[in-house]
């Protein structure tokens, strides 16, 4: 009598489409590391100002506030109580920490040193056109060959959007003076705030260090960039739908949970996502990502991918940039399976396409283009993805998105959150005397697009990272705005 085989412990199907689950990403948050994080980031905001920005020395450290790294949050407070924020600013007033810029190589070099605390930390960044400010942190080269990239220039003599060529406005009246020099006069970190039509530039006002050529870091206004780049993706074909399983490379295999998040969770913030948290005590408790991308030297699309899914895909909102990265991660997988050169590419499908030349996508020290946030525009060319939204996808007669695509991003579906696809919206009434219907790329700091597709209206404005914006005034001046020139 033959004897059955025992059950299988483990799944013994083959599976030919993927080589098992990711190994998750443990998040170090030990003291030392949480320094490493906060002298690499003082490193990319300074080289952020002096090499991309273009500010000068003295401006740039009137602008530059240290911050101190934090524990990554849990579902919504945070995970740990570690705060190094004293430590911080003791070693500044005490002389520990050490700034070096090196304009030829265009090299910012942060060194803290704390006898007591073992050998010095060290972080920085180095600035290569088309690339913007890399972090390098404890390193000292990228692991990639940031060579010289073909951008496709905006023919001249062309007028806005379409072009470079901006008109002079008309003086606005009296009413939208007052609003501006009010918003202007309460918001220091102000560069630029800029009001236009979809055929036309209405008003710019630019603070003394800001200036229609000055391009600034919005962080997560990005997120749109990149959540638009992939509806373009859908309406050439290269993907199929934003209800599909994320095709992110190192999720392919069909028996991992990661199959479960979609597009659609991704680009709303509803993927689940997160990873173990180390502390400094040996404990281990469960993180959310909200900055280490921009602290720390490592590839952010492996990073990303490597997330656990903490929470069932499509059940609970948490703000992350993993996602978005993981969708970085879509793009240029997709890029390279069509044999397309990665980064010319990633600029060709919607930066260039819009003619916004201005445009640069901060790199990771591999090379991929941070998704999550870290781009510089002007006011200008940031105002031109708010045009394709007004005109509904279509830019010069020619359709960059999905029919439908416009209501899809721009609305906010799921109840507990005003947030949609990458955009923001006013159903929360962050903004009270503005349609509720009004969204808006977001970043750090109070950078924003606003679209008023009631009142065929865009509104950029940028500001400094580390300066507080007069929400208030903003809501008023936008308001005026709507009254003058809708």
């Amino acid at each position: 009598m033959t004897t059955p085989a025992a059950e299988p412990i483990f799944d013994a199907t083959p599976h030919p489409l993927g080589d098992g689950p990711v190994d998750p990403l443990v998040y170090d948050a030990s003291l030392r590391s949480l320094r490493q994080r906060s002298a690499n980031f003082a490193a990319k905001r300074l080289a952020d100002m002096l090499y991309v920005t273009g500010l000068d020395h003295h401006t740039a450290n009137l602008h530059l506030r240290p911050r101190a790294a934090v524990v990554p949050a849990g579902l919504d407070s945070r995970s740990d109580d570690t705060d190094i924020s004293g430590d911080l600013e003791a070693a500044l007033a005490g002389g520990q920490i050490r700034v070096e810029t090196d304009a030829g190589d265009q090299r910012v070099t942060v060194a803290w040193n704390d006898p007591s605390f073992g050998p010095p930390i060290i972080g920085s960044a180095v600035t290569r056109p088309g690339y913007g400010s890399i972090l390098l942190g404890e390193h000292a080269v990228p692991r990639f060959d940031p060579k010289p990239l073909h951008r496709h220039a905006t023919p001249a003599g062309k007028p806005w959007p379409f072009g470079e060529d901006v008109a002079d406005p008309a003086p606005p009246p009296a009413a939208m003076t007052k609003a501006l020099d009010a918003f202007m006069a309460t918001s220091f970190g102000v560069y630029g705030v800029l009001i236009a039509k979809p055929d036309r530039v209405l008003l710019e006002r630019y603070s003394d260090f800001g200036g229609p050529n000055k391009a600034t870091p919005s962080w997560s206004m990005t997120k749109a960039i990149t959540c638009t780049v992939i509806g373009r993706m859908i309406h050439d074909g290269w993907l199929n739908s934003m209800h599909d399983p994320a095709p992110a490379p190192l999720w392919a295999d069909p028996r991992g949970i990661h199959r479960l998040i979609t597009l659609d969770h991704l680009v709303r913030m509803r993927s689940g996502i997160g990873f173990p948290v180390l502390l400094e005590d040996g404990r281990t408790v469960l993180g959310f990502e909200n900055s280490a991308v921009y602290q720390d030297g490592v590839d952010a699309f492996e990073a990303a991918q490597r997330s656990v899914v903490a929470a069932i895909p499509g059940s609970v909102f948490r703000y992350v940039n993993a996602g978005i990265n993981v969708l970085g991660s879509i793009i240029q997988d997709q890029i390279g399976r069509r044999g397309l050169p990665y980064h010319e590419t990633a600029y060709g499908l919607l930066a260039d396409r819009l003619g916004m030349t201005s445009y640069q996508h901060s790199a990771d020290i591999a090379g991929n283009f941070i998704a999550s946030g870290a781009g510089y525009a002007t006011p200008r060319d940031y105002a031109k993805l708010g045009v394709l939204y007004l005109n509904d996808g279509v830019w010069h007669g020619e359709r960059l998105l999905p029919n439908g695509w416009v209501n899809y991003a721009l609305t906010a579906t799921h109840s507990g959150t005003s947030y949609a696809a990458c955009f923001r919206t006013n159903t929360d009434r962050l903004f009270p005397d503005l349609p509720v219907d009004t969204a808006w790329a977001a970043g750090a700091s109070d950078n924003r697009v606003f679209i008023l597709r009631r009142h065929r209206l865009t509104v950029a404005v940028t500001n400094e990272t580390d300066h507080k914006m007069d929400l208030g005034s903003l809501n008023r001046m936008i308001a005026t705005a709507i009254d003058t020139f809708a």
